[in-house]
């Protein structure tokens, strides 16, 4: 975990020194057609170091140097992702506030909240969708069963014997795995912690069985042999786990999620300031060495802007916000 979070945060403070470093020559750019004239800012909802952060600094330094303009990574967190993405749904619709956006604060906060103070669908629309991070579930090194459909019939022999931990109420850990027993017809226990390294801390220990984690985090403990690999959350096989299979490959439940990550514009942005974001923004994702960034972190690089986007972000959300209200999960 400490080894895959500081390479992240690493490659992170390397963008933005990159970024401060070409701030001066872009500054002094013209701006083609008027827009944009003035630094761009992106809100990440999360603290600095993890998914999010990675994600809306990468995609910053390259989009900062074909805007001709800086932009600005402000992390702005509190209530999991919802302070931040609300100052970004009520940021004016000008094309100079961005949000990065995921399957977290996009997909599983409408069903998780009854007062969501946004709408996913209503406030926002996409700018585009650069990466995508499969789960893998993951078992305690003495857990007494190698594969999922094994550790199934022992849940349905035992019903509530085995617990399984996540990064807290409501994260996308534990609406996974709830979605998962709930499909599979099992109950497990739930343990929610305050975060994922203190889950790794009690999984490392045996003091839990399962957890649910995005894949580039749970493949050193996979290497190494503390922990095993039992399935991985995808449509397809994850590169770093080739031989971990899919839950849909097992038979259990067909069900998938990856957390994909991407730029949201305001509603009401301009259409000619979105076609040129969307313009650049395909571009930056698409390149190779953006590529290579987030394959290197375990990433499905994607780089779907308009209609491809826009359809999966609303797949995502109608399935989720349905399925979170059905299994009766609540942020905390």
């Amino acid at each position: 975990m400490r080894n895959i979070a500081t390479r992240i945060a690493r490659a992170a403070a390397g963008g933005a020194l990159a970024l401060l470093a070409a701030a001066p020559a872009i500054a002094q750019a013209p701006a083609a057609g008027g827009y944009p004239n003035k630094p761009l800012k992106v809100i990440v909802p999360q603290p600095p170091g993890g998914g999010f952060d990675f994600v809306g600094r990468v995609l910053a330094e390259k989009m900062a140097v074909r805007l001709g303009q800086p932009v600005v990574v402000e992390n702005r967190t509190g209530s999991g992702t919802v302070v931040g993405t609300d100052a970004a749904a009520k940021a004016p619709a000008d094309g100079y506030t961005l949000l990065t956006g995921s399957v977290s604060n996009i997909a599983l906060n409408p069903g998780l909240y009854a007062n969501l103070p946004y709408d996913p669908l209503r406030d926002f629309t996409p700018v585009g969708l650069a990466v995508a991070y499969s789960y893998t579930l993951i078992g305690r090194k003495d857990l007494p069963f190698n594969t999922l459909p094994e550790l199934i019939a022992h849940a349905k022999a035992n019903p509530g014997k085995l617990n399984y931990a996540s990064g807290g109420t409501g994260s996308g850990q534990h609406v996974l795995a709830a979605a998962l027993w709930r499909l599979a017809g099992v109950e497990l226990t739930h343990v929610p912690y305050r975060g994922a390294q203190p889950a790794y801390t009690d999984l490392l220990g045996g003091r839990v069985d399962v957890f649910f984690d995005l894949s580039p985090t749970a493949r050193p403990h996979v290497d190494n042999g503390s922990l095993k690999a039992l399935a991985v959350s995808g449509a397809q096989r994850n590169p770093m786990h080739p031989g971990v299979p899919t839950i849909r490959e097992t038979g259990v439940a067909p069900l998938e999620l990856e957390s994909w990550f991407g730029y949201f514009a305001p509603a009401r942005t301009p259409p000619a300031d979105l076609a040129r974001l969307r313009a650049d923004f395909q571009a930056v994702a698409a390149a190779p060495d953006v590529r290579d960034r987030f394959e290197k972190t375990g990433g499905t690089p994607m780089a779907l802007v308009g209609a491809e986007a826009d359809a999966l972000v609303r797949r995502d959300v109608e399935r989720w916000t349905k399925i979170v209200r059905d299994i009766g999960i609540k942020a905390e």
